[in-house]
């Protein structure tokens, strides 16, 4: 029987959506508000979802605890109350879109948690815009 946990987490942080090979117009025409050169912020909602096996001996797929400790670990500390362009190493040449946020949290993520499990992860830039990533290229 296969089943799927998931954690939720929060975490705030600035971005400027900019491609340094664009000129301004470009940058502004795609990006619009979002290429603020002074930067943005938002409130992003993430749900990190685990699917696997229900272990026989412990009923549990993952331990919720050490999933939230790991979530902690490896995305809140990581990108909380940080300016992403600015603060973040892959963000140093990666526009940091939704889309590319939640690529590298979930690759972050995947090198702690059992191949034998799938992992998505959700992350909601505002309450109306989210993506999800299962770790397909």
């Amino acid at each position: 029987m296969r089943v799927t946990v998931n954690r939720k987490a929060h975490f705030n942080a600035a971005h400027r959506l900019h491609r340094a090979d664009w000129d301004d117009q470009k940058n502004q025409q795609v990006f619009g508000r979002c290429n603020n050169p002074f930067y943005h912020g938002h409130n992003y909602e993430l749900i990190v979802s685990v699917t696997g096996k229900v272990d026989d001996e412990t009923g549990f797929v993952v331990d919720m605890k050490w999933l939230a400790d790991l979530i902690t670990e490896k995305v809140e500390d990581y990108l909380d109350h940080k300016n992403l362009n600015e603060q973040i190493d892959e963000f140093k040449s990666l526009n940091p879109t939704a889309e590319n946020i939640a690529v590298v949290i979930w690759k972050r993520l995947r090198s702690s948690i059992d191949s034998q499990h799938d992992l998505k992860v959700t992350l909601y830039e505002t309450p109306r815009n989210f993506v999800e990533y299962s770790g397909e290229e």
